[in-house]
Formats: structure tokens, sequence, C-alpha cells
């Protein structure tokens, strides 16, 4: 039979409220705490977190919602933010909503029908109908990578500059002399996608250069979209001689591509890529990466649920993150 805190009590001789301080947290005398934790290490007891949470009315878990478990950027910030989440005793509950908003509306009915206590979503749904069950019922929300027009200043959002970090990429490839840059980016519709395709057209209007529409291609941040979309732009983009792929995947399919017609990087076509050291460092010529802060935006998005549920944070805040750039070998000055 599992250890109560009554058999704890029983152990050091101290009192329910004692014992029950020291588990939520508080603070009792040394010679107190160290009797109750050689208790429960003894007792083998662990917390009832159901129980706990019945006369609670939180359930110390987070609920997770993104577009796809595949997504190398997504994973790598969700494993941050589960490590640190349950670092201070809280579990989480992941759903991928395979970038379908009625998927997405059913996973956060899901977590709210399993009583989570916030829920952090990179949202797919751009007019934030999936979140409203949630916000009215007074749960945290916290967004990722894309803000909702709709929900602005109702839920928190953690962001990177996307448009300056675009144009910082772009401005890279203006200084090497090329003016014929083509793009890949996301959907039309994605947030990360318009800032970023922002941030291009902004360098080139710095450097007197217009931007071409055959330069630009819309993809579906998959390693198949990168790979069709670059083959469309060498194909129809006549006189590009450089490229900015915005997401890793579709940097991943771009190098396939490129490979597979026997592209010379950088001799023929510049590249820059997105997200992925990693990637940098195995392809040859190493790739000049636009490198977002994966692991502080895990870290900012933890720590702002965590002052929600503290009580130490109740106003709604955008915390906006800066890329750099990671100079590899992928890109040269344009030939005369």
């Amino acid at each position: 039979m599992a250890a109560t805190i009554k058999d704890i009590a029983r152990e050091t001789g101290l009192s329910l409220a004692t014992i029950s301080k020291y588990l939520n947290g508080g603070a009792l005398r040394e010679k107190n705490r160290v009797a109750v934790e050689k208790a429960i290490e003894k007792l083998d007891y662990h917390v009832n977190e159901y129980a706990r949470g019945l006369k609670s009315n939180k359930s110390r878990t987070v609920g997770v919602v993104i577009p796809e478990l595949s997504n190398l950027f997504v994973t790598q910030i969700i494993s941050v933010v589960e490590g640190v989440l349950q670092e201070q005793g809280y579990s989480v509950i992941v759903c991928d909503c395979r970038s379908d908003s009625e998927r997405e509306c059913r996973a956060v009915r899901f977590l709210l029908e399993k009583r989570v206590d916030g829920i952090i979503n990179m949202p797919v749904c751009s007019d934030g109908r999936h979140l409203r069950p949630a916000v009215d019922n007074g749960l945290p929300v916290l967004l990722l990578d894309r803000p909702i027009d709709a929900l602005g200043g109702i839920v928190s959002c953690v962001l990177l500059d996307n448009e300056n970090a675009a144009r910082m990429a772009t401005r890279r490839l203006l200084e090497l002399g090329h003016r014929r840059i083509g793009i890949l980016v996301g959907p039309k519709d994605v947030y990360t996608s318009r800032m970023r395709l922002n941030g291009y057209y902004a360098a080139l209007r710095e450097y007197g250069a217009e931007p071409a529409g055959e330069l630009i291609a819309y993809g579906d941040y998959t390693l198949e979209g990168g790979h069709r979309q670059i083959r469309r732009l060498l194909d129809e983009a006549h006189g590009m001689t450089a490229v900015f792929v915005t997401n890793y995947e579709m940097t991943l399919g771009t190098l396939i591509a490129l490979n597979e017609r026997g592209v010379q990087i950088p001799s023929e076509l510049s590249l820059i890529g997105f997200d992925n050291m990693d990637l940098s460092r195995v392809a040859r010529p190493t790739l000049t990466i636009v490198s977002q802060p994966l692991e502080e935006i895990g870290l900012q998005a933890a720590r702002l649920m965590l002052e929600f549920f503290s009580g130490e944070r109740t106003a709604p805040v955008t915390v906006s993150l800066s890329a750099s750039l990671q100079e590899g070998q992928s890109t040269c000055p344009i030939s005369p």
C-alpha cells in the first residue's frame, strides 16, 4: 500500500499540518525539513497529484498544441518547455494537430476536458476561435511563434523578430553583390511567412533592388515543399544567383534538389538557410544559417506559464527575441 502523509507524520512525530506545509512548498525549521525528507525517502512516498488536483482544482498539467510533431523547430522548443515545467512538478500533454484547424479545435477541447492549468499553442487557426473556450475559462494561454490579431492583449506570445531575421539574411546576400535573390517562404496566410517576406522586401528596398514575383516561392514548411519550390525557381527564375530558404525542413529539401540538379554551392548559387546548426556543420560546403534562439524561446514560454500559475504575472505579455546569422561557406560574392 502506498505511503500517506499520516505515515510520514507517524514516522517523524510531526503534525499533519507541518507535513502538508512542506509538501506545498512551505518553509520548515531545518531539523523538521531533514526529518520529513528522510521519512519520504524511507517510506517511498509520492504525492497523489490526482487527489491534490481535486482539492485545489489544479491538475498540474500544461497542454501543448503544435502544428507538426515532425517539425524539428517545434520539437526542440517543446523539449525545453517540458523540461522546465517537469522540474517544477508539472506534466505536459502534447497534441499534434497536423496543421489542421479542426484538429486544433478538438485538441483544445480535449485539453480542457483534462482540466489542464494552461495551454501553449503554436497556432494553425488564424482567428483564434479554437482558444476562446480556454480564454473564457480564465486559463493562461501562451502563443509560440505566431500571434493572433483577434487575441491581441488577451493572451501572451513568445516570438522571433521574423522581419529583422529575414532582412539580415537578405542584406548579407545584397552585400555580396547579389540582386536576383530568390526566397522560399511558408504558406501565405501564416504569420511567420508574411513577416519574413516583409524583411526580404525591406532589405531589397534598402539597396534599391526591385522584388520580382518569379523569385518568390510559397512552400509549406516541409522537406517536400522545399524540394518542389526550389526546382520551380531554378526552372522559372532566370538569372537567380542566390536564394534564402526560411525554415529548416525546406532548407533540407532545397539541398537535396540542388544536389540532384548538380548545382554547385556557392559558385553557381549562394544559399542561406534557416534554423539548424547541425545541418550547417554536416553540409558541404558548410551553410550560412539564420539561427533562432530555440532554447531561449522554450525557456521564456515555460517561465511565463509558471509566473501565471504562481500569480507573479497577471497581465498578458509579448516577448520578441532576435535571431543571429551564423556564417558558413555557402555564400560568395557574385561574379562580375
